[in-house]
């Protein structure tokens, strides 16, 4: 896909919650020196947005009117319209809507064009997100599927919210992954799926180094 002198790497990195594709991310992208979008987040900030405007997430006209007008600016902090809505979006009241309006096609569709918009305009990065590889930017330069186990994730989402102040119960954690797992990989529109030709990573009990010397190899 980096077909001009001038372009970077696209790598697409795809995976259920908790498997660690935020961290592998980072930690790619500033070994790099490569700009990094997480996806995850815009639909987190149409989740938030809905939920802050009153618009019933189910409601799927609604909301994928709401997705084509919403100003989201994913960087080190998430903004959408302008206001700085980070911690919120890993709030428990956006992350149990947020698989519902993933599921959205119009949303999705939405999202989809300001994602390959955004590599063009930063010429290549590390992107994440849930079908990346498979729906995204299927001519990827290296396409990584992480994953990790079960419990791994809850862990890691239970430490996730303690962070963020969010006081989860950890059976509640495990239960939403799930959850979510099932939304994410039964949805019709660009389901969770390994990519064709994609590296796949469980970085259960791995060090974040480690993961990244071994994806280093695959560039």
């Amino acid at each position: 896909m980096s077909s001009s002198p001038d372009s970077r790497p696209v790598i697409a990195i795809d995976g259920p919650a908790g498997a660690g594709k935020s961290t592998l991310a980072a930690s790619l992208a500033a070994r790099l020196g490569l700009d990094r979008l997480d996806t995850g987040a815009m639909y987190r900030a149409v989740a938030f947005a809905a939920l802050r405007d009153g618009v019933d997430p189910a409601d799927a006209r609604a909301v994928a009117e709401l997705a084509r007008r919403l100003r989201i600016d994913v960087g080190p902090a998430v903004r959408v319209d302008g206001v700085d809505a980070s911690r919120e979006l890993r709030g428990p009241a956006v992350t149990s809507v947020v698989s519902a309006v993933a599921a959205n096609p119009e949303v999705r569709r939405e999202m989809v064009r300001r994602q390959r918009a955004w590599v063009e305009a930063h010429s290549g990065g590390v992107i994440e997100g849930r079908d990346i590889a498979t729906v995204v930017l299927p001519d990827a330069d290296l396409k990584i599927y992480v994953t990790a186990s079960e419990a791994e994730r809850a862990r890691r989402r239970a430490l996730e919210a303690e962070a963020t102040a969010n006081d989860l119960d950890p059976s509640a954690v495990a239960a939403d992954l799930a959850r979510r797992d099932h939304l994410d990989s039964t949805r019709q529109s660009s389901p969770l799926a390994v990519a064709e030709g994609a590296v796949v990573v469980d970085t259960t009990d791995r060090s974040v180094e480690e993961i990244v010397e071994e994806v280093l190899t695959r560039l």
